[in-house]
């Protein structure tokens, strides 16, 4: 009876707190054989991911073939799921790393191909009757490092608490403060010539 405990993949958690959380009752049914239960995991959150994708790559063409690898890799490894977080936090946790193949793979790239002069910023400011606020902000967020630019997209975006933002970067949440913190006034600087714009 103590192996079976050992190895239940619930560890810790009563059936009344799993029915609680509505990931954790389609989890489970997936890991018992529904796989329509992952279909409804993934239009919960493909948007989420899709968006987090975009942010933190800054580069659209790309987000739904990672998008896509995501849940795969979701999909291969669910049923270890250990019910110890939520499944959000997994979820960004795995997003998270895949972005990061992805930069370190363009990084490689670039070292062999030539750098493109980039045409998505204009040469000029653009007139304030032409400017797309929430365009502005994203291409605003692009800009950040990496280490900035996810932590202030799982908060200010998504809405995860320090501790899930620390849990999904693997570090402290003094840290993942200190980031947030200087992300927005990174952002504040960035955003400096188009106050007027932004305050109206």
């Amino acid at each position: 009876m103590q192996d079976k405990k050992e190895n239940s993949n619930i560890p810790e958690i009563s059936e009344a707190e799993l029915l609680k959380d509505e990931d954790f009752v389609l989890i489970k049914k997936f890991i018992d054989g529904h796989e329509s239960a992952f279909t409804t995991l993934v239009v919960k959150h493909k948007d989420k991911v899709r968006n987090l994708v975009f942010l933190t790559l800054g580069d659209s063409e790309f987000v739904d073939d990672i998008s896509q690898d995501v849940f795969i890799s979701v999909f291969h490894k669910l049923k270890d799921f250990r019910f110890q977080s939520k499944f959000t936090t997994w979820l960004y946790r795995i997003t998270v790393n895949k972005c990061r193949d992805y930069l370190r793979k363009k990084r490689v790239r670039s070292i062999f191909v030539p750098i493109k002069d980039s045409t998505h910023e204009p040469s000029t400011r653009m007139r304030p009757e032409s400017i797309d606020i929430p365009q502005l902000v994203r291409r605003s967020i692009e800009k950040l490092p990496e280490k900035l630019k996810v932590p202030l997209v799982l908060r200010d975006i998504d809405g995860l608490s320090y501790k899930e933002i620390a849990d999904n970067l693997e570090c402290e949440v003094g840290t993942v403060k200190s980031r947030i913190f200087r992300a927005r006034e990174s952002l504040k600087i960035i955003l400096e010539p188009y106050q007027k714009e932004l305050s109206s």
